[in-house]
């Protein structure tokens, strides 16, 4: 059940309490009055008023209507029965329903109920034998004018109070906005920033070994060193267009499509390329896994083998991709030098370890038993695709 169902039926049950309670008082007052003995008259309108004040739990759009009943049955009843001046019959009923014309009506229909709880209540006192005086005048008044106007004042309070409110809501939502903004701002311009230097850097780094490849390939030059240089200008291509990929991303411009774990092959080859023994091995039968963490899978094997080379002792890196069932895992395993690959002020781990608990990952780092290879495992487990 939705909150606004939930609220609707808390305000019938509420209207239907008010009804209730005013069926109970009306009712017992009009038993203990003195009235002549029990007639087919006295039934009648003790049925009157009981009706009146059952109209109260009808819809608030009804409130009209609920008061002109109200005050035609207490002169109804005052011209059926007769009895002293003093004679008070469903005196709650029209007080609640004077309020609720007050609270829920606007306009000419709120003044025009106005005008019948007030008019309605002066032939109810003439009926009982009262001359019209200004006391008549007085509690016609004050019984159909103060109610209304309370219930006036209750719902122009509340709608203030809501305004208030709205506009609080309002300013609390402009701010954030602002703060969006400011923050979009600032990532725009740091984006700017790191395009410019990073960019600036990487290119001469691909403009530098592609000139000292060409002028080494006029010499009888090692084809290691060739190869090397060769995997530089790739490797910076390759880095000059991730950026350019994240800076889209930063400024909502369509990318082209991120790299996943399928490409982990081309990854090692520039490794390859240069020299570096790297090892791939897969296990199980591959599945489709979700964007976010194919892409996620990929930058943290890169950063993985970043970090091998960082801290290894250039032994062999194996890296090992493992499928089972709906778990996906990667692990990379290399020799390492003493006291390990922790011991510095990098940001590898740290930031393997927020990429991969973001996406509801797994990481675990660190030495064999014999402290001699280092091994970190990021794994995944999905649900079924459905």
């Amino acid at each position: 059940m939705s909150r606004s169902d939930r609220a609707r039926r808390f305000l019938a049950g509420q209207s239907l309490l008010v009804a209730g309670a005013c069926v109970v008082v009306d009712v017992l007052a009009f038993a203990v009055q003195g009235l002549p003995p029990v007639t087919f008259t006295w039934v009648v309108a003790l049925l009157a008023v009981i009706a009146a004040d059952a109209l109260l739990a009808t819809p608030t759009r009804w409130s009209g209507w609920v008061a002109a009943a109200a005050v035609a049955v207490n002169a109804g009843c005052g011209l059926l029965l007769g009895g002293p001046p003093s004679l008070r019959l469903n005196e709650a009923g029209v007080l609640v329903a004077a309020y609720r014309a007050g609270a829920w009506l606007r306009g000419v229909p709120a003044v025009v109920s106005l005008v019948v709880v007030i008019g309605g209540i002066v032939p109810a006192f003439l009926a009982r034998g009262h001359p019209l005086d200004w006391y008549v005048v007085i509690a016609a008044v004050k019984t159909g004018l103060v109610s209304w106007v309370v219930g006036r004042y209750t719902t122009a309070r509340r709608e203030f109070l809501d305004e208030l409110r709205r506009q609080a809501e309002e300013e609390e939502r402009d701010a954030r906005e602002a703060v969006s903004r400011a923050i979009a701002a600032d990532r725009a311009g740091i984006a700017r920033d790191l395009h410019d230097v990073v960019t600036h850097h990487v290119s001469a780094i691909s403009v530098h070994a592609g000139a000292a490849r060409l002028r080494l390939t006029r010499t009888d030059a090692d084809p290691a060193a060739l190869l090397s240089l060769r995997s530089v200008e790739d490797a910076s291509r390759s880095a000059l267009g991730d950026l350019r990929n994240m800076l889209d991303l930063l400024h909502g411009v369509p990318s082209a499509p991120q790299l996943g774990l399928a490409d982990i092959d081309d990854l090692l080859h520039g490794f390859r390329a240069a020299s570096i023994p790297v090892r791939l091995h897969i296990t199980g039968e591959p599945f489709m896994l979700p964007p976010a963490v194919d892409i996620a899978l990929y930058r943290v094997a890169q950063e993985m083998l970043t970090n091998a080379l960082r801290h290894g002792d250039g032994g062999v890196i194996t890296v090992t991709v493992r499928y089972e069932g709906r778990t996906v895992e990667v692990t990379t395993l290399n020799p390492y030098r003493q006291p390990g690959p922790v011991s510095g002020g990098g940001r590898g781990l740290a930031g393997i370890r927020n990429r991969v608990h973001a996406l509801g990952g797994r990481l675990h780092a660190g030495p064999s038993a014999q402290g001699r290879t280092w091994s970190t495992s990021v794994s995944f487990h999905l649900p079924e695709l459905t």
